[in-house]
């Protein structure tokens, strides 16, 4: 069995989810626990206070359920943090100041446009689009490295005109290898995120082949999550998990306690 540990709820602004029930759906599932991530987003376009963590309360009431489920269930206390390059010491000062378990650091916002929005694809080609996304990638890691791993890298596929259909390592191999061999420089991580299956892509973000040129290159930190924000996506096609991460040439996944990566045998 897995670790989920990438998923949000009512703490974060586009999720419903009482807490309490994505931990009874993991159990349900199962997992071998759980950790939950949710958003952190500064200086969101349009709606800046969409995403903003009452983290007081958050940690109040994951300490609770941690409590309530302590010698049945694991429970770790994690983070999403939207990056962008101007955010690096606000987000600094955010992260020294809790004991968070785990940070993922992602691009949602890429110069002021979330590509979940079609107005980041106005004016330019598809290839252009994603290749601003990958590029703000490097932009985030020359300002900032406070985080463990940097979440569903290929994000934007998922948004854009034609979703995946043109989409592939080898078109954007370039940019790609440089992001991946800046992360395994920096000490840090990727994750396997599931939400690809749930939005109809086939693949998980990141795809197959980034991930066997992740450890193609020596990376070794893979996190597993399904980017849940309802019960019903916990631990989305994680059936489909262990054969992926086995074919990449892994035999080991990753779980954070403390911000220390703990690497665990696939099942």
């Amino acid at each position: 069995m897995l670790w989920d540990t990438h998923m949000h709820s009512a703490f974060s602004g586009d999720s419903d989810a009482a807490p309490e029930s994505m931990v009874q759906a993991a159990m349900h599932y199962p997992v071998d626990g759980v950790c939950f991530t949710d958003h952190m987003d500064y200086d969101y376009p349009e709606e800046p206070d969409l995403f903003l963590l009452d983290t007081d309360s958050y940690f109040s009431s994951m300490k609770e359920l941690q409590e309530k489920y302590r010698d049945r269930f694991p429970i770790r206390i994690g983070i999403e943090i939207g990056l962008q390059p101007h955010l690096a010491g606000r987000l600094n000062t955010l992260l020294n100041r809790y004991p968070f378990d785990f940070v993922i650091g992602s691009s949602h916002v890429v110069h002021g446009l979330d590509p979940y929005y079609a107005r980041f694809y106005d004016g330019k080609t598809e290839r252009e689009a994603y290749l601003e996304y990958f590029e703000s990638i490097l932009e985030n890691l020359d300002a900032f490295n406070n985080f463990d791993v940097y979440g569903h890298i290929d994000y934007v596929v998922r948004y854009g005109p034609n979703k995946n259909a043109d989409y592939s390592y080898q078109k954007y191999s370039d940019i790609l290898d440089c992001i991946l061999k800046r992360l395994i420089d920096m000490g840090k991580g990727i994750e396997v995120n599931t939400a690809g299956f749930k939005y109809g892509l086939g693949h998980p973000n990141p795809t197959e082949d980034i991930l066997s040129r992740y450890h193609e290159l020596g990376g070794e930190i893979l996190t597993v999550g399904a980017d849940a924000h309802k019960p019903e996506h916990v631990a989305y096609d994680f059936d489909r998990i262990p054969s992926i991460l086995k074919a990449a040439g892994f035999k080991y996944y990753t779980v954070f306690k403390n911000r220390q990566p703990e690497f665990v045998r696939i099942p």
